[in-house]
């Protein structure tokens, strides 16, 4: 049995964004920009899928946090970036490395190139984020 929600008229969610006239806005750390892809407008906010880059003269911070969701993907295309994990330490994530984040697992960013650009994808849409004194909980 399919208990899938089909909309009313998928062509009215159909989204298709190109790199030649992308945008990048600062969002949640002032040190990268991001790209929306237009995921949460045709999801209704069920999902969010955006491009992530270091953003150039903007210095790097970390504090351990961790994120309501339900899930969270990352994806690098490019450069590298090394987070620590709840449980797991440290990890870096070059060009073609993907993670799963599980809801709410501690972390925080240890560094990244200067050309790290990564593909984030995360349910639902809108997440609160906390922050917490310790990876390790």
């Amino acid at each position: 049995m399919d208990n899938t929600t089909a909309p009313a008229n998928p062509a009215s969610t159909f989204v298709a964004t190109h790199a030649a006239n992308a945008t990048f806005e600062r969002g949640l750390r002032s040190f990268f920009e991001y790209r929306d892809l237009g995921i949460k407008s045709a999801t209704e906010g069920r999902v969010v899928a955006h491009v992530i880059r270091a953003a150039g003269g903007a210095e790097f911070s970390s504090q351990p946090h961790l994120h309501r969701t339900s899930f969270q993907l990352v994806y690098i295309l490019k450069g590298w970036i090394e987070f620590e994990y709840e449980g797991q330490g440290a990890v870096r994530l070059e060009a073609g490395s993907c993670v799963y984040q599980p809801p709410g697992i501690r972390h925080r960013e240890l560094g990244h190139s200067e050309d790290v650009e990564m593909l984030e994808v995360v349910m639902p849409g809108e997440f609160p984020t906390e922050l917490v004194d310790s990876v390790q909980a």
